[in-house]
């Protein structure tokens, strides 16, 4: 009997990663701080928005939501999105059951779902055949997930998750696109300018 696996059935549109980062960036109008996962997702971040209130990962695969988490926490007031791979969430999938616990309202995680790990050879992901990404977060405990249909649901999900209560988790399909430019690849300065981003340390 043949038991290869299958990929899930979504009915989602394939998206432009750099489009749908635009968009995102486009409707932040409180200062909202964005946590960019490493490779791809934070350098469309860098060129869609570059804003002291981003915070570019280097080399931290699978620790997106989790650092969000930690500023979500600290600073309740703002809201806090994050930007992850499905890649590098499948690395950390217990952090969806600490987040549901903890299950701060001002909270959005969205995952930018290839299939593949992209950086690395584009090998395929558990994401591309048997594992779904919002299966999973639901199962973890946040109820508040769903796929993006389009780009029009993206920026319906993004609205909602500004006006109501989190945590939110939003997924989509995206294209293998290479990144559309490159971080600046300084640790300290991106520390310091999201510190000061989120009003946590004064300019000197």
């Amino acid at each position: 009997m043949n038991h290869a696996p299958t990929a899930p059935t979504r009915n989602t549109k394939v998206m432009d990663r750099f489009d749908l980062t635009k968009r995102l960036v486009a409707r932040l109008k409180n200062e909202e701080a964005v946590i960019g996962g490493i490779g791809n997702t934070n350098f469309d971040l860098w060129t869609a928005g570059h804003r002291p209130q981003n915070f570019y990962m280097l080399g931290s695969m699978g620790l997106a939501f989790p650092i969000a988490l930690g500023a979500a926490l600290a600073q309740p007031s703002r809201h806090i999105f994050a930007l992850e791979g499905d890649g590098s969430l499948l690395m950390q999938l217990g952090c969806l059951a600490t987040i549901a616990s903890l299950a701060p309202k001002n909270l959005t995680m969205i995952v930018m779902d290839n299939g593949i790990y992209q950086i690395t050879g584009a090998q395929p992901t558990p994401a591309a055949t048997v594992s779904d990404i919002v299966a999973i977060a639901t199962g973890a405990g946040l109820t508040q997930s769903t796929w993006a249909a389009d780009e029009d649901d993206f920026e319906r999900l993004i609205d909602n998750a500004l006006t109501n209560d989190g945590p939110n988790f939003i997924a989509v399909r995206i294209d293998d696109k290479p990144g559309a430019g490159t971080t600046d690849r300084d640790p300290v300065q991106i520390r310091q300018r999201f510190m000061l981003g989120l009003g946590v340390r004064k300019q000197i």
